[in-house]
Protein backbone atom coordinates (compact mmCIF):
# COMPACT_ATOMS: atom_id res chain seq x y z
CA UNK A 1 0.00 0.00 0.00
CA UNK A 2 1.12 3.62 -0.91
CA UNK A 3 2.17 5.34 2.43
CA UNK A 4 1.28 8.88 0.05
CA UNK A 5 -2.36 9.86 0.51
CA UNK A 6 -4.33 8.81 -2.40
CA UNK A 7 -6.73 11.25 -4.43
CA UNK A 8 -10.41 9.87 -4.36
CA UNK A 9 -11.51 8.25 -7.65
CA UNK A 10 -14.71 8.69 -6.51
CA UNK A 11 -14.48 12.15 -6.26
CA UNK A 12 -12.40 12.69 -9.39
CA UNK A 13 -15.47 10.76 -11.42
CA UNK A 14 -17.99 12.84 -9.88
CA UNK A 15 -16.34 16.35 -10.96
CA UNK A 16 -15.59 14.52 -14.14
CA UNK A 17 -18.93 13.72 -15.14
CA UNK A 18 -20.47 17.13 -13.82
CA UNK A 19 -19.27 19.94 -16.29
CA UNK A 20 -21.76 22.59 -14.51
CA UNK A 21 -20.01 23.08 -11.77
CA UNK A 22 -17.66 25.46 -14.10
CA UNK A 23 -20.64 27.55 -15.50
CA UNK A 24 -19.75 29.92 -13.14
CA UNK A 25 -16.92 31.64 -15.18
CA UNK A 26 -19.68 32.47 -17.78
CA UNK A 27 -21.18 35.33 -16.38
CA UNK A 28 -17.31 36.71 -15.54
CA UNK A 29 -16.04 39.11 -18.32
CA UNK A 30 -12.60 37.37 -19.66
CA UNK A 31 -13.70 34.32 -17.97
CA UNK A 32 -12.16 31.14 -19.94
CA UNK A 33 -15.25 28.89 -21.72
CA UNK A 34 -16.46 26.24 -19.69
CA UNK A 35 -14.96 23.48 -22.04
CA UNK A 36 -11.18 24.83 -21.95
CA UNK A 37 -12.12 25.11 -18.28
CA UNK A 38 -13.02 21.53 -18.09
CA UNK A 39 -9.89 20.34 -19.55
CA UNK A 40 -7.62 22.41 -17.50
CA UNK A 41 -9.16 20.93 -14.31
CA UNK A 42 -9.19 17.29 -15.46
CA UNK A 43 -5.27 17.73 -16.52
CA UNK A 44 -4.24 19.30 -13.39
CA UNK A 45 -6.36 16.55 -11.19
CA UNK A 46 -4.71 13.75 -13.47
CA UNK A 47 -1.54 15.36 -12.70
CA UNK A 48 -2.21 15.46 -8.86
CA UNK A 49 -3.17 11.82 -9.21
CA UNK A 50 0.16 11.00 -10.96
CA UNK A 51 2.22 12.64 -8.75
CA UNK A 52 0.46 11.02 -5.69
CA UNK A 53 1.17 7.51 -7.13
CA UNK A 54 4.32 8.28 -8.91
CA UNK A 55 6.96 7.83 -6.27
CA UNK A 56 5.44 4.76 -4.44
CA UNK A 57 5.21 3.32 -8.00
CA UNK A 58 8.92 4.00 -8.85
CA UNK A 59 10.22 2.79 -5.82
CA UNK A 60 8.39 -0.49 -5.95
CA UNK A 61 9.67 -1.68 -8.98
CA UNK A 62 13.33 -0.55 -7.82
CA UNK A 63 14.41 -4.98 -7.28
CA UNK A 64 15.63 -6.21 -4.28
CA UNK A 65 18.89 -7.28 -5.04
CA UNK A 66 20.12 -10.99 -3.99
CA UNK A 67 23.06 -12.82 -4.09
CA UNK A 68 22.77 -16.27 -5.02
CA UNK A 69 25.90 -18.89 -4.19
CA UNK A 70 26.58 -22.66 -6.01
CA UNK A 71 28.59 -25.05 -4.73
CA UNK A 72 31.15 -25.37 -8.05
CA UNK A 73 31.11 -23.87 -11.36
CA UNK A 74 28.81 -23.33 -14.45
CA UNK A 75 27.33 -26.83 -15.57
CA UNK A 76 24.08 -28.09 -17.10
CA UNK A 77 23.28 -28.95 -13.32
CA UNK A 78 22.75 -25.41 -12.32
CA UNK A 79 20.87 -24.93 -15.45
CA UNK A 80 17.74 -23.60 -14.32
CA UNK A 81 19.22 -20.79 -12.38
CA UNK A 82 21.28 -19.23 -15.15
CA UNK A 83 17.83 -19.88 -17.30
CA UNK A 84 15.90 -17.43 -14.57
CA UNK A 85 19.01 -14.89 -15.00
CA UNK A 86 18.98 -15.25 -18.90
CA UNK A 87 15.16 -14.55 -19.83
CA UNK A 88 14.21 -12.42 -16.82
CA UNK A 89 12.26 -14.91 -14.27
CA UNK A 90 14.10 -13.28 -11.87
CA UNK A 91 13.55 -9.75 -12.49
CA UNK A 92 9.84 -10.32 -13.45
CA UNK A 93 9.79 -11.23 -9.72
CA UNK A 94 11.89 -7.99 -8.61
CA UNK A 95 15.09 -9.59 -7.99
CA UNK A 96 18.33 -8.48 -9.10
CA UNK A 97 20.41 -11.62 -9.01
CA UNK A 98 23.84 -12.00 -8.90
CA UNK A 99 25.23 -16.10 -9.13
CA UNK A 100 28.44 -16.12 -7.39
CA UNK A 101 29.92 -19.87 -8.69
CA UNK A 102 32.20 -21.98 -6.59
CA UNK A 103 34.89 -24.56 -7.66
CA UNK A 104 37.77 -26.31 -6.13
CA UNK A 105 39.31 -23.52 -4.55
CA UNK A 106 35.87 -21.54 -3.72
CA UNK A 107 34.02 -22.47 -0.61
CA UNK A 108 30.94 -20.36 -0.50
CA UNK A 109 29.10 -22.60 2.49
CA UNK A 110 30.74 -19.94 5.35
CA UNK A 111 29.01 -17.13 3.14
CA UNK A 112 25.67 -17.87 4.02
CA UNK A 113 25.92 -17.51 7.75
CA UNK A 114 28.36 -14.47 7.74
CA UNK A 115 25.44 -13.14 5.76
CA UNK A 116 27.62 -12.15 2.81
CA UNK A 117 25.35 -14.13 0.74
CA UNK A 118 21.67 -14.74 0.23
CA UNK A 119 21.32 -17.89 -0.97
CA UNK A 120 23.08 -21.11 -1.28
CA UNK A 121 23.03 -24.18 -3.31
CA UNK A 122 24.73 -27.35 -1.11
CA UNK A 123 24.67 -30.83 -2.54
CA UNK A 124 22.50 -33.33 -0.75
CA UNK A 125 20.89 -33.33 2.96
CA UNK A 126 24.10 -33.93 4.68
CA UNK A 127 25.10 -30.91 4.89
CA UNK A 128 21.56 -29.40 6.05
CA UNK A 129 22.00 -32.30 9.16
CA UNK A 130 25.88 -30.57 9.47
CA UNK A 131 24.23 -27.36 9.81
CA UNK A 132 21.55 -28.60 12.50
CA UNK A 133 23.60 -30.60 14.27
CA UNK A 134 26.78 -27.89 14.57
CA UNK A 135 23.25 -24.80 15.48
CA UNK A 136 23.74 -22.70 12.24
CA UNK A 137 21.03 -20.74 11.63
CA UNK A 138 20.87 -22.18 8.52
CA UNK A 139 17.51 -23.92 6.79
CA UNK A 140 16.50 -26.06 3.42
CA UNK A 141 13.41 -23.82 1.29
CA UNK A 142 13.39 -26.01 -1.86
CA UNK A 143 15.09 -29.22 -3.20
CA UNK A 144 15.79 -28.98 -7.23
CA UNK A 145 16.76 -32.51 -7.36
CA UNK A 146 14.68 -35.05 -6.80
CA UNK A 147 17.54 -37.51 -7.13
CA UNK A 148 21.16 -36.69 -5.95
CA UNK A 149 23.11 -37.88 -8.90
CA UNK A 150 25.91 -39.52 -6.88
CA UNK A 151 26.66 -42.85 -8.59
CA UNK A 152 29.05 -45.66 -9.09
CA UNK A 153 30.29 -46.53 -12.57
CA UNK A 154 32.25 -49.23 -14.01
CA UNK A 155 33.27 -50.95 -17.33
CA UNK A 156 30.88 -52.77 -19.54
CA UNK A 157 31.25 -56.27 -19.70
CA UNK A 158 32.79 -57.03 -16.55
CA UNK A 159 29.98 -58.20 -14.61
CA UNK A 160 28.93 -55.19 -12.84
CA UNK A 161 25.71 -54.45 -14.68
CA UNK A 162 23.81 -55.64 -11.46
CA UNK A 163 24.04 -52.89 -8.71
CA UNK A 164 24.64 -55.70 -6.01
CA UNK A 165 27.88 -57.00 -8.00
CA UNK A 166 29.79 -53.83 -7.01
CA UNK A 167 30.57 -54.68 -3.86
CA UNK A 168 32.74 -57.33 -5.47
CA UNK A 169 34.71 -55.43 -6.75
CA UNK A 170 38.66 -55.23 -5.76
CA UNK A 171 38.93 -51.67 -6.23
CA UNK A 172 36.91 -48.57 -5.65
CA UNK A 173 38.01 -45.41 -6.65
CA UNK A 174 36.22 -42.59 -3.46
CA UNK A 175 37.19 -39.27 -3.22
CA UNK A 176 38.09 -38.34 0.60
CA UNK A 177 34.92 -37.04 1.25
CA UNK A 178 32.99 -39.59 -0.28
CA UNK A 179 35.29 -41.99 1.84
CA UNK A 180 33.55 -40.54 5.51
CA UNK A 181 30.21 -40.03 4.31
CA UNK A 182 27.97 -42.06 1.67
CA UNK A 183 30.71 -45.02 1.50
CA UNK A 184 29.70 -45.37 5.21
CA UNK A 185 26.43 -46.24 4.25
CA UNK A 186 27.14 -48.32 1.57
CA UNK A 187 28.98 -50.52 3.93
CA UNK A 188 25.96 -50.81 6.39
CA UNK A 189 23.43 -51.12 3.64
CA UNK A 190 24.75 -52.64 0.84
CA UNK A 191 28.09 -54.63 2.42
CA UNK A 192 31.06 -52.61 0.79
CA UNK A 193 34.39 -52.97 2.56
CA UNK A 194 37.45 -51.00 3.29
CA UNK A 195 39.59 -52.72 1.64
CA UNK A 196 38.09 -51.81 -1.95
CA UNK A 197 38.74 -48.16 -1.10
CA UNK A 198 41.50 -46.30 -3.51
CA UNK A 199 41.49 -42.46 -3.24
CA UNK A 200 39.34 -40.39 -6.55
CA UNK A 201 41.35 -37.42 -7.45
CA UNK A 202 38.75 -36.03 -10.08
CA UNK A 203 41.57 -37.79 -12.67
CA UNK A 204 39.83 -40.52 -14.51
CA UNK A 205 43.26 -42.45 -16.08
CA UNK A 206 43.71 -45.12 -12.67
CA UNK A 207 39.48 -45.72 -13.84
CA UNK A 208 40.33 -46.32 -17.47
CA UNK A 209 43.53 -48.22 -16.65
CA UNK A 210 41.85 -50.76 -14.17
CA UNK A 211 38.69 -52.46 -16.24
CA UNK A 212 37.88 -54.19 -12.86
CA UNK A 213 37.99 -50.67 -11.02
CA UNK A 214 34.49 -49.13 -10.29
CA UNK A 215 34.56 -45.11 -9.56
CA UNK A 216 32.39 -43.20 -7.85
CA UNK A 217 30.69 -40.52 -10.35
CA UNK A 218 28.35 -37.47 -10.61
CA UNK A 219 25.80 -38.92 -13.07
CA UNK A 220 24.84 -36.24 -15.62
CA UNK A 221 29.22 -35.37 -16.02
CA UNK A 222 31.60 -38.27 -15.45
CA UNK A 223 30.28 -40.67 -18.04
CA UNK A 224 30.57 -38.08 -20.82
CA UNK A 225 33.75 -37.47 -19.55
CA UNK A 226 34.68 -41.28 -19.94
CA UNK A 227 32.79 -41.59 -22.86
CA UNK A 228 35.26 -38.64 -24.32
CA UNK A 229 38.58 -39.82 -22.96
CA UNK A 230 38.21 -43.62 -23.23
CA UNK A 231 35.86 -44.00 -25.99
CA UNK A 232 32.93 -46.28 -24.30
CA UNK A 233 29.80 -46.28 -22.52
CA UNK A 234 29.95 -47.01 -18.89
CA UNK A 235 27.70 -49.05 -16.60
CA UNK A 236 26.24 -46.27 -14.49
CA UNK A 237 24.55 -47.24 -10.88
CA UNK A 238 22.64 -43.95 -9.07
CA UNK A 239 22.51 -44.33 -5.42
CA UNK A 240 19.11 -42.84 -5.35
CA UNK A 241 18.29 -45.96 -7.38
CA UNK A 242 19.30 -48.23 -4.31
CA UNK A 243 17.81 -46.22 -1.47
CA UNK A 244 20.00 -43.34 -0.85
CA UNK A 245 17.33 -41.22 -0.37
CA UNK A 246 18.73 -37.75 -0.39
CA UNK A 247 17.67 -34.63 -1.83
CA UNK A 248 19.85 -32.71 -4.02
CA UNK A 249 20.43 -29.51 -5.21
CA UNK A 250 18.91 -27.98 -2.05
CA UNK A 251 18.85 -24.01 -1.93
CA UNK A 252 19.45 -23.23 1.70
CA UNK A 253 18.51 -19.32 3.37
CA UNK A 254 19.59 -18.32 6.64
CA UNK A 255 16.52 -18.70 9.10
CA UNK A 256 16.10 -14.43 10.08
CA UNK A 257 15.90 -14.56 6.31
CA UNK A 258 12.80 -17.01 6.66
CA UNK A 259 11.57 -15.27 9.17
CA UNK A 260 11.75 -11.63 8.56
CA UNK A 261 11.61 -11.34 4.18
CA UNK A 262 9.39 -14.54 3.25
CA UNK A 263 8.27 -13.22 0.08
CA UNK A 264 11.94 -12.72 -0.36
CA UNK A 265 11.93 -16.09 -0.38
CA UNK A 266 9.07 -17.27 -1.74
CA UNK A 267 9.75 -15.01 -5.11
CA UNK A 268 13.18 -16.36 -5.23
CA UNK A 269 12.23 -19.98 -5.09
CA UNK A 270 9.45 -19.49 -7.37
CA UNK A 271 11.34 -18.21 -10.17
CA UNK A 272 14.22 -20.91 -9.52
CA UNK A 273 11.62 -23.17 -9.95
CA UNK A 274 10.30 -21.65 -12.62
CA UNK A 275 13.73 -21.38 -14.66
CA UNK A 276 14.51 -25.17 -14.09
CA UNK A 277 10.71 -26.23 -15.51
CA UNK A 278 11.73 -23.39 -18.99
CA UNK A 279 15.38 -24.91 -18.81
CA UNK A 280 14.43 -28.25 -19.55
CA UNK A 281 11.74 -27.85 -21.76
CA UNK A 282 11.95 -24.64 -23.13
CA UNK A 283 14.96 -22.78 -25.31
CA UNK A 284 17.97 -22.83 -22.77
CA UNK A 285 20.79 -21.11 -25.14
CA UNK A 286 20.82 -17.89 -23.37
CA UNK A 287 21.34 -19.64 -20.64
CA UNK A 288 23.73 -21.90 -22.00
CA UNK A 289 25.67 -18.94 -23.03
CA UNK A 290 25.81 -17.48 -19.27
CA UNK A 291 27.46 -20.47 -18.24
CA UNK A 292 29.95 -20.73 -20.82
CA UNK A 293 31.38 -17.46 -20.03
CA UNK A 294 31.43 -18.06 -16.08
CA UNK A 295 33.03 -21.17 -17.15
CA UNK A 296 34.94 -21.73 -20.62
CA UNK A 297 35.74 -25.29 -20.18
CA UNK A 298 31.94 -26.19 -21.19
CA UNK A 299 31.10 -26.84 -24.60
CA UNK A 300 27.85 -27.07 -25.83
CA UNK A 301 27.76 -30.39 -26.93
CA UNK A 302 28.50 -31.79 -22.82
CA UNK A 303 25.49 -29.47 -21.86
CA UNK A 304 23.21 -31.05 -23.90
CA UNK A 305 24.37 -34.53 -23.14
CA UNK A 306 23.77 -33.64 -19.55
CA UNK A 307 20.63 -32.25 -19.86
CA UNK A 308 19.36 -35.41 -21.88
CA UNK A 309 21.08 -37.87 -18.62
CA UNK A 310 19.26 -35.53 -16.47
CA UNK A 311 16.06 -36.32 -17.82
CA UNK A 312 16.90 -39.59 -18.67
CA UNK A 313 17.58 -40.37 -15.55
CA UNK A 314 14.83 -38.50 -13.62
CA UNK A 315 16.91 -36.28 -11.72
CA UNK A 316 14.90 -33.08 -11.01
CA UNK A 317 11.12 -33.28 -12.52
CA UNK A 318 10.68 -36.92 -11.06
CA UNK A 319 8.73 -38.70 -7.51
CA UNK A 320 7.11 -35.78 -6.08
CA UNK A 321 7.87 -33.10 -8.30
CA UNK A 322 5.84 -34.88 -10.89
CA UNK A 323 2.81 -33.61 -8.58
CA UNK A 324 3.58 -30.94 -6.45
CA UNK A 325 6.27 -29.23 -8.66
CA UNK A 326 10.03 -29.43 -9.42
CA UNK A 327 11.43 -28.22 -6.06
CA UNK A 328 8.91 -30.34 -4.04
CA UNK A 329 9.97 -32.23 -0.67
CA UNK A 330 8.32 -33.79 2.18
CA UNK A 331 9.61 -34.20 6.11
CA UNK A 332 8.64 -38.01 6.54
CA UNK A 333 11.14 -38.79 3.25
CA UNK A 334 13.62 -35.90 5.33
CA UNK A 335 13.08 -38.01 8.81
CA UNK A 336 13.62 -41.38 6.66
CA UNK A 337 17.19 -40.21 5.05
CA UNK A 338 18.48 -39.57 8.30
CA UNK A 339 17.29 -42.60 9.91
CA UNK A 340 20.15 -44.33 7.46
CA UNK A 341 22.57 -41.82 8.12
CA UNK A 342 22.10 -42.32 12.05
CA UNK A 343 22.10 -46.52 11.26
CA UNK A 344 25.23 -45.42 9.23
CA UNK A 345 27.24 -43.84 12.05
CA UNK A 346 27.04 -40.44 10.28
CA UNK A 347 25.16 -38.99 13.16
CA UNK A 348 24.21 -39.80 16.83
CA UNK A 349 20.57 -40.68 17.76
CA UNK A 350 18.60 -37.53 18.90
CA UNK A 351 21.46 -35.48 17.54
CA UNK A 352 19.51 -33.65 14.22
CA UNK A 353 16.18 -32.33 14.96
CA UNK A 354 14.72 -33.13 12.08
CA UNK A 355 12.23 -29.94 12.32
CA UNK A 356 15.16 -27.49 11.45
CA UNK A 357 16.32 -29.07 9.14
CA UNK A 358 13.98 -27.49 6.25
CA UNK A 359 10.99 -25.57 6.12
CA UNK A 360 8.18 -26.54 3.55
CA UNK A 361 6.02 -23.30 3.16
CA UNK A 362 7.74 -22.49 -0.23
CA UNK A 363 7.16 -25.88 -2.56
CA UNK A 364 4.88 -28.03 -2.97
CA UNK A 365 2.46 -25.81 -4.83
CA UNK A 366 2.65 -26.78 -8.20
CA UNK A 367 4.38 -23.74 -9.57
CA UNK A 368 5.36 -23.94 -13.22
CA UNK A 369 4.16 -27.28 -13.78
CA UNK A 370 2.05 -25.78 -16.74
CA UNK A 371 5.27 -25.47 -18.25
CA UNK A 372 5.98 -29.24 -18.34
CA UNK A 373 6.57 -30.72 -21.89
CA UNK A 374 6.55 -34.62 -22.98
Amino acid sequence: MSPYPQPSVARIGAHLAAPHLATAHLATPGAVPPARAFVRQALGLACLLLAAIGAPLRAQDKPDKVVFATNWKAQAAHGGFYQALADGTYRKAGLEVTIAQGGPQVNNRPLLPAGRIDFLMTGNLLHAFDNVKNGLPIVVVAAIFQKDPQALIAHPGQGYERFESLAKAPVALIAKDGQFSWWQWLKVQHGFRDEQLKPYTYNLGPFLANRAAIQQGYSVAEPIYVENQGRFRPVVHLLADHGFSTYSTLIEARTDTVRKRPDLVRRFVDASITGWYNYLYGDRKAANALMRKDNPELTDDEIERSVALMKQQGIVDSGEALERGIGAMNEARVRDFLDKMVRAGLFKPGEVDVGKVATYDFVNRGVGRELRRP
